[in-house]
């Protein structure tokens, strides 16, 4: 390509050459200087698509002399290492897909990422999180979600950013995230004819992993992820025990009796895959919401009601109330890391006791009411 003649301007070091543009010939500015010993060409813009004149060619051409403008060659520099660095970020949504690799977050972790972290902060490190953007996080979602929810988006944040530190990725958050306060007394039980009303509801129901695991739930009291890692070979048929290996709440493996209910329940169950309670795709359940709600709208159960959390409740709740289990062996049956988790169902316990108490004191009553009775007749 031969080379294109060049127009000297008025202004030392600026000339320009013309070319067909849009809006017929055009001018394109250049300037040549010298920066650190080291002689500069380059260009400063065209006349009509940057509005360029040969004044501000001029112009750019001193504030470059002077160290006041980077040449377009640094510029250039600086932004591909711009650009390189934000390919090595690893932001809050970067962590996310790494940490889904090797954790497969569950269904409503996918759901709080995307809903609440991922909108404002999906793009930051950890390190670029200040303590005032997770206190408004906070205070906004209280406005309109429980605090258990929102202590679940936290807690997910604060799981990521522990992921990025353990891995090395990247820097963590410098100071401590605040967790809203959950009462965790409540407990959810079922009244009599509830508790038929769901029984009946559950045979009836044609979707038989979704029964057989709600009466799992009621018969063991197991939770909800202890009963969708379950597998075959965590029964123990023969002692009577099913054993809780796949990652307990708590952190230990555990073993629970085998009762005959649950072990009825098994024993009908199809056993087709590793894990006893499977999908369609033959994969476990990670969340079952959508299979068990129509048994729970067909017993005609409180909105409220959790279908699986709600029955180990229920299960935990009918044992203290019977005054024959001990708070002890409750909280062993329930795998409760300690007795402070089991005390919740305490007053139920009391409520038997003071029952027995009267009952004791009525009886005794009633002996001495008879005891003089009989006196006054003799004598008579």
């Amino acid at each position: 390509m031969p080379r294109q003649e060049r127009f000297k301007t008025k202004y030392p070091g600026v000339y320009y050459i013309e070319a067909d543009g849009a809006r017929g010939k055009e001018k394109i500015y250049y300037i040549f200087y010298r920066r650190n010993g080291k002689q500069i060409e380059e260009k400063a813009g065209c006349q009509y698509a940057d509005d360029m004149t040969e004044a501000k060619a001029a112009g750019i051409r001193a504030d470059r002399m002077r160290g006041k403008e980077l040449p377009n060659a640094e510029k250039r520099e600086i932004a591909k290492a711009a650009k390189l660095a934000e390919a090595g970020k690893w932001t809050l949504k970067k962590l996310f897909d790494e940490y889904q690799k090797s954790h497969k977050a569950s269904p409503a972790d996918k759901s709080r990422f995307l809903l609440y972290l991922e909108p404002n902060h999906g793009e930051k490190e950890p390190s670029e999180l200040h303590q005032l953007d997770i206190d408004r996080l906070r205070v906004n979602l209280l406005k309109s979600k429980s605090p258990q929810t929102v202590k679940h988006v936290l807690g997910l944040l604060k799981r990521l950013c522990n992921f990025g530190i353990n891995k090395q990725l990247c820097q963590g958050i410098n100071f401590k995230i605040e967790m809203p306060k959950v009462d965790n007394t409540t407990t959810e039980d079922l009244t009599p004819d509830q508790l038929k009303s769901l029984l009946k509801a559950i045979d009836e129901s044609t979707d038989i992993e979704a029964a057989n695991i709600m009466r799992m739930a009621l018969f063991t009291g197991m939770r909800r992820g202890e009963l969708f890692k379950l597998k075959w070979t965590d029964i123990d048929y023969e002692r009577g025990f099913i054993n809780i290996r796949h990652d307990p709440k708590g952190g230990k493996s555990q073993m629970i009796p085998l009762n005959e209910q649950a072990r009825a329940i098994l024993e009908s169950h199809p056993k087709t895959k590793a894990n006893v309670f499977v999908r369609g795709d033959g994969k476990p359940f990670q969340d079952i919401r959508r299979r068990v709600n129509p048994i729970k709208k067909a017993a005609g159960l409180p909105a409220d009601f959790r279908p699986l959390h709600g029955l180990r409740h229920a299960y935990a709740s009918m044992l203290a109330s019977s005054g024959q289990v001990d708070l002890y062996t409750l909280q062993k049956l329930l795998t409760h890391k300690s007795p402070q988790m089991t005390q919740r169902y305490a007053h139920l316990r009391d409520e038997t006791m003071r029952k027995a108490a009267t009952l004791a004191g009525n009886i005794i009553e009633q002996a001495a009411t008879a005891e003089e009775a009989e006196k006054e007749a003799i004598g008579a």
